[in-house]
């Protein structure tokens, strides 16, 4: 049986190292018993890491095989072998595959204590061709992702719904939406506090420059928030997010004037659905209110220069959604109460307390108690799921909530709605969709 190495035929490019290598061929293997050990090294470079290889080879047929016809007193070999004479083979012979090998993975040591014994060492993997390859995916990390997000995801939405309908029973029976503002948020900064008075929750690091970033934040929120409890009190669930869907326009408005900022011909034209079907759903309103609508279109702006500021001042600080969500309340609760006191006040609540009591009964005050914890969770829920998804996921969550909260509304209150006024919603939600993907 000829030996595969026999087959080898030296290049006719004429060489020097093949040269001296064809006219030696006879003079260098005087002896066939001799084996020999074999080390290969790559070339490496300072920015390569740099990986030894060791081949051992089995006794050749010196007379025939090629690469070892130099002269034995000649030390001159490739820059890329290493000859050592041995008597005793030290080696484990392997079969022949004439299957390809193919990287799956390459990846470095990046662990501190690896890196000072082997700052360079590179971890490659390989499967052979036609063999089953080793998956770098972690199947089961990835589905409990997907599961984690649609918990956030129904969620949110859940208790936005349950949020609506409780406070807009609240509403109906007690119409004073400035101490239902402050209620709400007096609720979810009294639960913050306890969570990190008994370290259910840890505490954010706040110092003055925190507080100063977030007093604008602040602010906005504020007036965001009792905006559209106003427009809440004086119309219908459904049209309030009617024209809150509208939030994009102002986004795009109060970029270009304040920020200078421009966007790309499909943002500009994801507008006109938008426009166009908050305009068709006021037109068509049954129970349209002036108060009312203003009301949502305040809150719109507000929520803009909330999100403006909160850009702003976030950069570069490290807290966490639920954290950052928590401070934000207790700030605007600080600023929303003495406005509340002074625009509605003490005399006016007591007595519209009493009036609800008398007409709804012991369930009242489970419906205030109501309405402001899910405020305060509903919007926690939404801080915490931007820490686990991306902008563009967030947005069309959005969108989604707003059509819960819409039809859940109008089946729970039954609230009258024309055809057109419904298609005009439509088409406002769906201006709303593209406008999240245009802009993402």
């Amino acid at each position: 049986m000829t030996h595969p190495t026999s087959l080898y035929k030296p290049p006719s490019l004429p060489h020097p190292f093949f040269s001296r290598i064809q006219s030696s061929s006879n003079s260098y293997f005087s002896s066939s018993n001799q084996t020999s050990k074999v080390t290969l090294f790559p070339f490496t470079s300072p920015s390569i890491p740099t990986m030894n290889t060791k081949m051992m080879l089995p006794s050749l047929n010196r007379t025939t095989h090629p690469i070892f016809t130099a002269s034995s007193s000649s030390s001159e070999f490739s820059p890329c072998i290493r000859r050592n004479s041995s008597t005793v083979p030290n080696f484990s012979p392997l079969p022949i595959t004439h299957k390809p090998l193919h990287i799956s993975s390459l990846r470095g040591r990046l662990t501190p204590s690896e890196n000072k014994k082997s700052p360079t060492s590179t971890v490659c993997n390989a499967y052979e061709a036609g063999q089953p390859r080793p998956l770098d995916i972690n199947i089961g990390e990835q589905a409990a992702q997907k599961i984690k997000i649609g918990i956030y995801f129904a969620t949110w939405w859940a208790l936005n719904v349950v949020f609506n309908i409780y406070n807009k029973k609240v509403l109906n029976a007690f119409p004073y939406p400035w101490l239902t503002s402050t209620l709400s948020l007096a609720c979810g900064s009294l639960m913050m506090l306890v969570s990190w008075a008994t370290r259910v929750a840890d505490a954010p690091r706040v110092d003055s420059e925190f507080l100063k970033s977030l007093l604008p934040v602040a602010i906005a929120h504020t007036i965001g928030h009792v905006a559209a409890t106003v427009s809440m009190s004086k119309v219908a669930v459904s049209f309030t997010h009617i024209i809150k869907s509208g939030e994009p326009a102002f986004s795009v408005l109060v970029s270009g004037l304040v920020l200078g900022e421009t966007f790309p011909l499909p943002v500009y034209l994801s507008l006109l659905p938008i426009i166009g079907g908050c305009a068709l759903a006021a037109i068509t309103e049954l129970n349209f209110n002036v108060i009312g609508f203003m009301g949502a279109m305040v809150s719109n702006l507000a929520f803009v220069f909330r999100n403006i500021f909160s850009k702003k001042g976030m950069k570069g600080k490290s807290i966490s959604g639920m954290n950052y969500y928590a401070c934000l309340s207790i700030m605007s609760l600080l600023i929303l109460t003495p406005f509340a006191i002074a625009v509605e006040g003490p005399q006016m609540w007591a007595a519209g307390w009493q009036n609800a009591v008398a007409q709804i009964g012991p369930n009242f005050v489970w419906w205030v108690a109501a309405q402001s914890i899910f405020y305060h969770l509903y919007n926690q829920v939404s801080y915490m799921s931007l820490d686990q998804i991306s902008p563009l996921t967030f947005s069309v969550g959005n969108t989604m909530k707003r059509i819960s909260v819409i039809v859940s509304s109008i089946i729970i209150f039954h609230t009258p709605i024309q055809p057109v006024n419904a298609l005009g919603a439509a088409i406002a939600i769906f201006g709303t969709f593209l406008y999240s993907q245009a802009k993402l």
